[in-house]
């Protein structure tokens, strides 16, 4: 498939999404959303991919925000409408994904580029990113998860700060906040993560998938996490990873799974 504001590649098992707007410091339009979710829908189904990385071309930044310009004059309907449809078709559509998704964070991050960010299972930023969630100060608030994922990363009275202040985090920052899992120099920014990546493909794959069911479940109202992890973890139980991990561990060798 042919991407117009991105770029894929697949390197064995791990597929690198690169938002590619440099001009736009990558911002997400409603072209970017799309093509993001048709480019996660199919590396999804691809049963070669094992770890999906998300970055942003060039060393300025990650994803500078959502592009204005096109919903400055939305009525509070359209607004409305753009949050839902956002959330559902790119930033839960990630959270969910039953694939690993690292988001590497290379220069600015704000507003929807740190809520994309923050949708993804965790993050590496280089030394040079920034970090923010500036919406108020343009008379609106987060609408794409900021004000919910936000909380449950850093707390809540940090993300109140952020959010309330419109102000930027750098990097060190981050990690000492626990939005990010590392720092690193620029350079070294994408062969952490795909060390990472060789890290997580080595281990099952379907194990993976319903671990990550089984925590998002502890953060959803009116579900209670420890029944879906009971559930997943008995749904393991059945796959042949189980048995190939199981029986790699009795006779002492590395597990293979294919």
């Amino acid at each position: 498939m042919k991407f117009e504001t991105i770029l894929v590649k697949q390197v064995g098992n791990l597929a690198t999404i690169t938002i590619n707007r440099p001009t736009k410091l990558n911002a997400l339009n409603k072209a970017t959303i799309s093509e993001l979710h048709d480019a996660f829908k199919n590396l999804n189904k691809d049963e070669t991919v094992k770890v999906i990385i998300i970055t942003g071309s060039g060393e300025k930044a990650f994803v500078a925000g959502a592009d204005i310009a096109e919903f400055s004059d939305f009525s509070e309907k359209e607004g409305g409408k753009l949050a839902a449809k956002g959330q559902k078709k790119l930033f839960d559509y990630i959270e969910n994904l039953s694939k690993p998704v690292i988001a590497a964070v290379n220069g600015f991050a704000l507003g929807g580029g740190l809520e994309l960010a923050m949708a993804c299972h965790f993050r590496v930023a280089s030394d040079n990113a920034k970090m923010g969630l500036p919406e108020v100060s343009l008379g609106v608030i987060p609408g794409y998860g900021g004000t919910q994922r936000l909380p449950q990363l850093i707390g809540k009275g940090r993300a109140n700060e952020m959010i309330m202040t419109a102000g930027m985090i750098d990097a060190s920052k981050a990690l000492s906040y626990g939005l990010v899992n590392y720092l690193v120099p620029q350079e070294e920014l994408i062969p952490l993560c795909e060390k990472l990546a060789g890290k997580i493909s080595n281990n099952s794959s379907t194990a993976i998938s319903n671990a990550i069911k089984a925590v998002n479940a502890g953060f959803k109202t009116n579900t209670d996490g420890y029944k879906e992890e009971i559930k997943a973890f008995g749904d393991c139980f059945g796959t042949p990873h189980f048995i190939e991990g199981s029986t790699a561990f009795l006779e002492k060798r590395k597990a293979d799974f294919k």
